[in-house]
C-alpha cells in the first residue's frame, strides 16, 4: 500500500505536514527534506527543477502516490513543469501517481478573506520573483491589488532558533513596515513560504500594536493545504483506494540525520528520529 509524500527543500514543510496529519491522521507519511542543498532560494530554475524532481522521483520510487510539495519555491518554480513534462510519462511507466503544491490552495482562501482588495504577499526572495502568487491570484480575481514583499531574513533566523528571541523583532518589523508603506489598504498578508508560521506570533504582535492594521488578517499555509488535501482525496477515490492506513509518519533527510531530528523536533514540538538518503547530484 501507499504513502503520502511531502517534500520541502528544508524544515518548513514540517509545519504543512504537521497540520495535515492534523486533518488526515489515519493516513501513512514521508516526509523528505533536501536540507543539504537547501535553501533552494538562491539557485536557479534549472537547478530548483531538478532537485525537486529527483526528490519526487524518490518518493514515487518509495511507495509514494501522492507527493506534496510542501515548499513555495519548488511550487513556483517547478511543479508545472514536473505535472505537465514529467508526471505523464511516469504514470506510463508505473502506478498512477500525483504531485500536488501549496501556492494554490492558499490563493484560493484569499478573495473570500480580503474585504479590501488589498493583499500582500510575504516570501523568500525566489517566490517573489517567480510572481506566483500574483498570477494565481489574478486568475482567481483579476480585481484585486497585490504587493509582494521579500523576507530575505526571515528563513535564517527560523533555522538558526532566533525565531522566538528579540533580535527576531527587527527583521519582522522591516519587512512588515515595508509592505504596508508599499499599500497601507492591505487588509490580507499571506505567508507565502512553509517556515513563516514560526514567527506568526510575532507579526500578530506586530500588528496588533500598530493601530492601523489591527485588522490584517494573515494566512498560513498548513490548515488550507490540509483541507485542499483532504478535499482531493474525497474527489479521486484512486489514490485512496492505494494509501495504507497506519498512522505512521518517517522523517528522511539529506544532511546529517541527528541534527535534522534535533530542529524538526523544535518545528513539530515532539521527538523525530530521522534517516539520512542521498539524492542524485
Amino acid at each position: 500500500m501507499a504513502k503520502i509524500g511531502v517534500f520541502d527543500s528544508g524544515y518548513g514543510g514540517l509545519t504543512i505536514l504537521r497540520e495535515i496529519r492534523k486533518v488526515l491522521p489515519e493516513y501513512d507519511y514521508l516526509y523528505l527534506g533536501d536540507n543539504a542543498r537547501a535553501p533552494y532560494g538562491t539557485h536557479s530554475f534549472e537547478v530548483i527543477y531538478r532537485y525537486t524532481l529527483q526528490a519526487v522521483k524518490y518518493l514515487f520510487e518509495h511507495d509514494c502516490t501522492l507527493v506534496i510539495l510542501a515548499c513555495n519555491t519548488a511550487s513556483a518554480k517547478a511543479l508545472r513543469t514536473i505535472q505537465q513534462k514529467d508526471l505523464p510519462e511516469i504514470n506510463r511507466q508505473s502506478q498512477i501517481v500525483n504531485c500536488l503544491g501549496v501556492i494554490r490552495p492558499t490563493v484560493e482562501a484569499v478573495p473570500a478573506i480580503t474585504k479590501t482588495g488589498h493583499v500582500g504577499i510575504l516570501a523568500t526572495p525566489a517566490t517573489v520573483s517567480s510572481e506566483s502568487y500574483v498570477l494565481e491570484l489574478q486568475k482567481i480575481s483579476a480585481g484585486l491589488t497585490i504587493v509582494q514583499q521579500s523576507c530575505p531574513m526571515w528563513v535564517p533566523l527560523i533555522e538558526a532558533g532566533e525565531h522566538d528571541k528579540d533580535g527576531a523583532n527587527y527583521f519582522v518589523d522591516e519587512y512588515l513596515s515595508a509592505i504596508l508603506e508599499k499599500d497601507p489598504q492591505i487588509d490580507t498578508l499571506v505567508l507565502g513560504c512553509t517556515h513563516y508560521p514560526l514567527l506568526l506570533k510575532k507579526i500578530e504582535q506586530w500588528l496588533q500594536q500598530s493601530a492601523n492594521h489591527q485588522t490584517i488578517n494573515v494566512i498560513a499555509q498548513g490548515e488550507l493545504e490540509a483541507n485542499s488535501l483532504k478535499n482531493y482525496l474525497s474527489r479521486h477515490i484512486e489514490y485512496c483506494e492505494q494509501l495504507s492506513q497506519g498512522g505512521s509518519c518517517c522523517y528522511l533527510t539529506t544532511e546529517n540525520a541527528d541534527r535534522f531530528s534535533q530542529s524538526a523536533s523544535v518545528f513539530l514540538s515532539e521527538p523525530v528520529k530521522a534517516q539520512q538518503v542521498i539524492l542524485g547530484s
